[in-house]
């Protein structure tokens, strides 16, 4: 059991928990808002970034200025369909996109949404830590050797719950300031 490799498991755990903190959305502007959201192109599901620009003139607005402008009607039902709670206008150039303000009660099921994030991105770590102990004890290692092992894993396990709470608390900050 390489602790090497337990720990690249635990930062792609990290990497996943940051990407889907992103897409919580906290009132400003960001393209990463669109990217779960696939265009019906030519009869191919196409992520909008391949098919357009999308810029952040202001913090509140979004600029989607596709490539080929016969993409438009496609991408305005492709976000009507997503169901962000944003309507999009479309302008004929490009479709813009303005960001509502968040309410209370919004802001509080989007700090519930950050927490379960978070919870999850924890069982994986436990999930992983769980896996390296198992392999650490079928390796009949000198018992000495396999508690240090462990411990090293249980190190890990809290140093990354400790990201995983920082993540957290900045996307609640983020979530809770208006």
């Amino acid at each position: 059991m390489d602790i090497n490799e337990v720990e690249t498991k635990m930062q792609k755990a990290i990497e996943s928990l940051e990407s889907r903190l992103v897409n919580i959305r906290a009132g400003r502007a960001n393209p990463a808002m669109l990217n779960n959201i696939m265009v019906d192109y030519y009869g191919t599901p196409t992520a909008i970034n391949s098919l357009a620009n999308i810029t952040v003139p202001e913090a509140k607005q979004l600029f989607i200025k596709p490539f080929d402008k016969s993409t438009l009607k496609a991408i305005e039902k492709a976000i009507n369909e997503a169901n962000i709670g944003i309507a999009p206008n479309n302008n004929g150039e490009m479709i813009i996109l303005t960001i509502p303000d968040l309410t209370e009660d919004r802001r509080r099921e989007y700090v519930k949404q950050a927490k379960t994030v978070a919870e999850e991105a924890k069982i994986a770590l436990r999930n992983i830590r769980q896996d390296a102990n198992n392999s650490i004890k079928k390796e009949e290692l000198p018992e000495d050797e396999e508690k240090a092992l462990i411990s090293d894993v249980q190190d890990l396990i809290v140093k990354y719950n400790k990201i995983v709470d920082e993540h957290q608390k900045e996307k609640e900050q983020e979530l809770m300031t208006v």
